[in-house]
């Protein structure tokens, strides 16, 4: 008998313009100790299983059919009271967002210690005393100072470790994984694989882990289930499905992985689910064109570095006082010095927590510099006085977030989010210009003018990263800072998304600061890298030479976590250089 068992599982949700079928006969098993992997694109219904299996599907959403038995017992139908014994105690779940799954009200000590009391029924020092040995098990440290703050007192990735910690803090007998790793570097998503992989195996926990990283899949599962549009479409072995797939959907998801062994010229696309883009609207997509490659800067173009970053430091104060000995800061970055040449790719690695964004902020001047400078074409952009310049210096530097939904205003339809910062600097005469390059630019990004009076929340992940990029290239920029641009997206909008970057810079001569936790898409993207740890830039090198031959012993190590996945076919990839 399965520990958890999933029958024909059906699940609808209604709407004004009637039902949306967005699971369709599912059937699934997991035996005691076996990790098995979920994998689909966006919309797939992989979170819908999930959330079905946990009782936390929303209205409208409701099971037509099917069952969902734990220990060969149903729990589906029971009632709510009854549920609530369930979830949490036996069964854990580790959701995507880790922001809107803590209560930004109670510190983490509240929300870990009352999970433990309710299930557990422990007294509140044990609570306590466990709650700190689950914060460094997830490699938090200073794992009790830590548990008297907020989660917004957190970066994504710390938040990611609380959101895990809680999640096994009662010793479920089975977990479900909703995109465990997403904001995790590989270092840290190695160490919380090998925490679960090792619950599984000791405790013979039974795990369902939900992902669009192959990477993960590879690493620890022992079945892989896909999943396209609702309908479960092949199932078997990891090894078999990633190595040799059947199904042309599993084919085409699986040609879209960003390969760590050889660098492409481009990443493959999934082409059997390939939406058919909106046609666009060739007048204003070559007036966009025409329109970003007007000039972009001060003067002559010049061999010198674009950026030039010397001695950088930042440090934060965790903790004030007037009394020297009690004050804790935290020194974020560390005499960091580098360059970028114009329209080279300057890839930064490490683990979360390193610097990386820190960094990104710090060149953008959302950041003030506690030691160091930024030089921008040769000018020290803090030593800038007057508004009107220091404006038309912050014009040449845009930046993608990481999150695409929280970096744009829910308030505001689309014309006027991309149409702001053109307005705010003049860069276009009247208002139907203004409507003109907003829809050129829109066109240009993939997306059409049906965009235009929409608001953020009516699209895609994929679509509003599309957005943000209209948005950054509003101000015709020389230098883009892309800050974790896709890792939240899945494999085949994210080599969208990529692809797009990488025309853009070729296109348009662009410099980029491109910030990545993905090794993988690092190699792909980027011209140089350079890797962080604690604050401090370890290495710098060309990037086919940092991965083939990395000199630092941190890097040597960051590489060897790297899934290698070596088994994947070739078949049909544009290889640009044979490097393993």
């Amino acid at each position: 008998m399965a520990l958890l068992d999933i029958q024909d599982l059906h699940i609808e949700f209604s709407s004004r313009r009637g039902n949306v079928v967005a699971i369709q006969n599912v059937t699934l098993s997991l035996e005691k100790g076996e990790i098995l992997g979920v994998v689909g694109e966006s919309g797939a219904g992989k979170s819908t299983i999930g959330n079905a299996v946990i009782g936390l599907l929303e209205p409208p959403g409701k099971m037509t059919a099917g069952q969902v038995l734990l220990d060969g017992k149903r729990i589906d139908q029971l009632p709510p009271q009854a549920f609530r014994k369930v979830r949490g105690r036996r069964i854990g779940m580790i959701f995507q967002d880790p922001l809107t799954s803590l209560d930004p009200l109670q510190t983490i000590a509240q929300q870990l210690v009352e999970t433990m009391q309710v299930h557990l029924h422990l007294n509140a020092q044990q609570a306590h005393a466990r709650a700190v040995a689950l914060l460094h098990s997830v490699g938090i440290e200073h794992p009790e100072l830590r548990l008297k703050q907020y989660p917004h007192q957190f970066s994504g990735g710390m938040r990611q470790r609380v959101v895990i910690a809680l999640a096994l803090c009662c010793e479920p007998e089975v977990i479900i994984a909703d995109e465990p790793t997403t904001a995790l570097d590989v270092s840290i998503q190695a160490q919380i694989l090998d925490l679960l992989r090792a619950l599984c195996k000791e405790k013979q926990v039974g795990m369902i882990i939900i992902t669009h990283d192959m990477g993960v899949i590879a690493e620890v599962t022992d079945r892989v289930a896909v999943l396209y549009r609702g309908r479960l479409v092949e199932e078997g072995p990891t090894r078999r499905i990633l190595g040799q797939p059947e199904h042309l959907y599993t084919k085409s998801l699986i040609s879209a992985v960003p390969r760590s062994d050889i660098k492409l010229r481009r990443f493959p696309m999934v082409t059997y689910i390939e939406d058919v883009q909106a046609p666009t609207r060739h007048d204003s997509l070559d007036a966009a064109k025409s329109w970003l490659r007007e000039r972009r800067d001060f003067g002559e173009q010049s061999d010198q570095p674009l950026v030039q970053v010397d001695d950088l430091g930042m440090r934060f104060v965790l903790r004030n006082s007037i009394f020297p000995s009690k004050r804790i800061a935290l020194d974020a970055v560390k005499h960091v010095s580098f360059a970028l040449r114009p329209g080279e790719v300057f890839g930064l690695v490490g683990e979360s927590g390193s610097g990386k964004s820190t960094i990104a902020r710090l060149i953008a001047g959302l950041y003030v510099p506690s030691a160091g400078t930024v030089r921008f074409d040769g000018v020290n952009i803090a030593d800038v006085g007057d508004r009107k310049t220091l404006n038309a210096y912050r014009r040449q530097i845009q930046m993608v977030f990481q999150d695409p939904f929280s970096s744009l205003n829910p308030r505001m339809r689309i014309l006027d989010i991309v149409a702001e910062p053109i307005r705010f600097h003049h860069l276009a005469r009247t208002e139907a210009e203004v409507r003109n390059i907003v829809s050129g630019l829109l066109d240009y990004v993939g997306l059409g003018d049906q965009a235009l009076l929409r608001f953020p929340h009516e699209f895609s992940g994929g679509q509003r990263q599309r957005i943000c990029i209209a948005r950054a290239l509003a101000t015709r920029p020389r230098f883009l800072i892309c800050d974790e641009p896709t890792s939240a997206l899945d494999v085949s909008i994210q080599a969208q998304i990529l692809n797009l970057l990488k025309d853009l810079q070729e296109t348009l001569g662009l410099t980029m600061l491109f910030i990545s936790h993905d090794l993988p898409v690092i190699r792909q993207m980027c011209d140089r890298v350079g890797v962080m740890r604690h604050g401090e830039l370890l290495e710098v090198a060309d990037t086919e030479t940092l991965f083939s031959q990395p000199q630092h012993a941190y890097t040597q190590h960051l590489l060897s976590l790297m899934p290698t996945m070596d088994y994947l076919s070739r078949e049909g990839l544009e290889v640009e250089k044979e490097t393993i």
